[in-house]
């Protein structure tokens, strides 16, 4: 079976997802969208690591993409950046095209209480058009629900579950977006947008919601618990100038809380150097300050990490192309679902398909 296939946007994730595209047997590109003017009219191997030309040229004509009927729209535009996500998502599906997306990751799980509205536009987007939206990454997304729910699925009792991202950022370029909102390179008493507007609970909710789901309990309520430490000596890195005494880590804890206690918890440590003032902050057990650590306990308690390694030797290379692909994995079970909103619990397993060679 074979997928017609339009990428929308190759910025940091796209440029990931669009290659992955381009090496899927599964998949067939038929277009590129890119709201950058510099990208337009490029070919898409240009805009990726594919290494050669493939004929088919970046456009921001959504007409015309939308005019080649593709089976699916993988979508990596930053819903935040990038304001006419819902507009565009919604236009997409109501035109009858399947999207498998990384943004707006709080619908990883579309029946958390407070997606309520969004959810209710999208699928009634979905119904029009008789298409499917799925919304994944790695985090949120895998590390929160694959992960997770495979070790649940052999215990007898779980008791807690706690997923950690531990995060060395020193190495990822985009010091507009995430050293913003993570409040890098600012002093303490900036407010942070990570931090404001119930964001954490916003994007780290849904996980705890549908862990809970999956596993028949109820979540109470959500609490947030962060810190930031700062710099001791000046960092020079693609996420910006750490200047001495400004934020150069996050920490922080979305806790869903059963029966009073704490039971699943999203846990997030974000650094720019391998060790900050924050120095009381988890690493992974070999003491290094990237990875995945995730802590069942019950019966029997689990414990697993995940480490992450790209060809390149950068780890946030390795994290960002699993988000991508992550959701171009997905596609043929996005496409062969029934329309609707969906999430990991509504699609069949699905993993890397074929051998399409380097």
């Amino acid at each position: 079976m074979s997928y017609n296939i339009v990428q929308w946007t190759t910025g940091n994730v796209g440029s990931y997802a669009l290659n992955g595209i381009l090496l899927h047997p599964e998949l067939n590109l038929v277009g590129v969208y890119a709201f950058s003017k510099d990208k337009q009219g490029r070919d898409a191997g240009e805009l990726c690591a594919f290494g050669k030309t493939t004929g088919i040229k970046a456009s921001d004509n959504i007409d015309e993409l939308i005019a080649l009927k593709p089976d699916c729209i993988c979508y990596t535009a930053n819903n935040t950046v990038h304001s006419n996500y819902l507009e565009e998502t919604c236009r997409l599906l109501e035109a009858g095209i399947n999207v498998s997306t990384t943004s707006n990751v709080r619908m990883c799980y579309p029946k958390a209480p407070f997606n309520k509205a969004l959810l209710e536009r999208l699928e009634a987007a979905c119904q029009k058009g008789g298409s499917t939206l799925f919304t994944s990454g790695m985090d949120p997304g895998a590390s929160g629900d694959l992960f997770p729910l495979a070790l649940a699925g052999l215990s007898e009792r779980v008791d807690s579950v706690r997923v950690v991202e531990m995060m060395n950022y020193a190495s990822y370029p985009d010091p507009d977006y995430t050293g913003y909102v993570f409040g890098y390179g600012r002093p303490l008493d900036f407010e942070a947008p990570l931090f404001v507007n119930n964001r954490l609970t916003n994007n780290w909710g849904p996980m705890i919601h549908m862990l809970a789901d999956a596993m028949g309990v109820e979540v109470e309520e959500i609490r947030e618990v962060y810190e930031q430490s700062v710099a001791e000596e000046t960092i020079d890195c693609p996420m910006g100038l750490i200047e001495p005494g400004t934020v150069d880590g996050v920490y922080f804890q979305v806790q869903g809380i059963v029966k009073g206690e704490p039971m699943i918890i999203a846990e997030h440590v974000n650094r720019l150097r391998p060790t900050t003032s924050g120095d009381n902050w988890p690493t992974m057990s070999d003491g290094s300050d990237t990875g995945y650590h995730l802590e069942i306990k019950g019966e029997p308690n689990f414990v697993m990490e995940v480490h992450m390694e790209a060809e390149d030797g950068n780890h946030t290379t390795a994290g960002t192309k699993a988000s991508a692909m992550r959701i171009v994995n997905a596609i043929p079970a996005v496409c062969e679902a029934e329309p609707g909103v969906k999430s990991i619990l509504d699609l069949p397993l699905f993993t890397a398909h074929g051998y399409a060679g380097k």
